[in-house]
């Protein structure tokens, strides 16, 4: 691929989901790549789309008017939509045989298809992982204020029920971020390959992919393991009531008794 100018790279978060097989059936072009997590396609002019399933697409050479056209179009295939959460990269060729990461800027010795499909994927990777860490800070911050109002008050104003619920938002959370986040796999794509495997792996230290993940999963641990603490303070809390209730039951009994044996 021969450039003159940087190719922008555009990474936008636009949903939950993106259904992948009803996505496919919407564009004639034969994709590059197609499998239960890409699904990457080359168009005339080296342009370039990569749609992934944990809701982010991937733009190369796409003006911002085609860019809104291509997400409108998928609408009927995007899982719970989501405002936008987006990233922008610029990719050229360099002079130097190293690679060169500057800020929004990735300079490469070799630029073709393969290397546009790494560079999407760790872009795409970044962009899910800021929305995975603004998804635990405000859990953080929820949990956080629990807490202050335990510390203040010494009473836990958190309810069951309502507590199951947050419970299972982090846990869904945490399976998201499982099946979605593969910070510590290589694509396969790099394995016969030895440039785009140092690309790949030189993308991830600049994106901070793994540090940025290790700080996601250390802030859910953190809330889980508050919620094991206020599980806890709700079932002791629930067992002296219980205690309670059948204290009084008794009593009834006996005051009963008593009152049957002067009647």
């Amino acid at each position: 691929m021969v450039v003159d100018t940087p190719l922008r790279l555009s990474a936008i978060l636009i949903g939950k989901q993106l259904n992948l097989k009803g996505i496919k059936v919407l564009f004639p072009h034969k994709p590059i790549a197609d499998n239960a997590i890409e699904l990457f396609f080359e168009f005339e002019k080296n342009r370039y789309i990569c749609f992934y399933s944990y809701g982010i697409v991937t733009f190369q050479g796409f003006g911002e008017d085609e860019i809104k056209a291509t997400i409108n179009t998928i609408k009927p295939f995007t899982i719970q939509e989501r405002p936008w959460l987006r990233d922008d990269h610029d990719i050229s060729i360099s002079n130097d045989e190293d690679m060169q990461f500057e800020f929004d800027h990735i300079k490469v010795s070799r630029l073709d298809g393969n290397v546009i499909r790494i560079a999407m994927l760790n872009l795409a990777q970044s962009v899910a992982l800021d929305q995975y860490h603004e998804t635990m800070d405000a859990l953080l911050m929820q949990i956080k204020g629990i807490a202050n109002e335990l510390e203040t008050s010494g009473k836990l104003k958190f309810n069951r029920k309502n507590m199951m619920k947050f419970l299972g938002k982090a846990l869904n959370t945490q399976n998201d971020i499982a099946e979605n986040i593969y910070v510590f796999d290589a694509p396969d794509l790099v394995w016969e390959d030895e440039y785009l495997d140092k690309f790949h792996q030189n993308l991830m230290k600049y994106f901070d992919l793994r540090v940025r993940f290790t700080e996601v999963e250390y802030t859910l641990r953190i809330i889980k393991d508050n919620l094991a603490v206020f599980r806890e303070i709700s079932s002791q809390r629930e067992s002296n009531t219980m205690e309670l209730i059948i204290i009084i039951l008794i009593l009834f009994e006996v005051f009963d008794l008593i009152i049957s044996k002067f009647m």
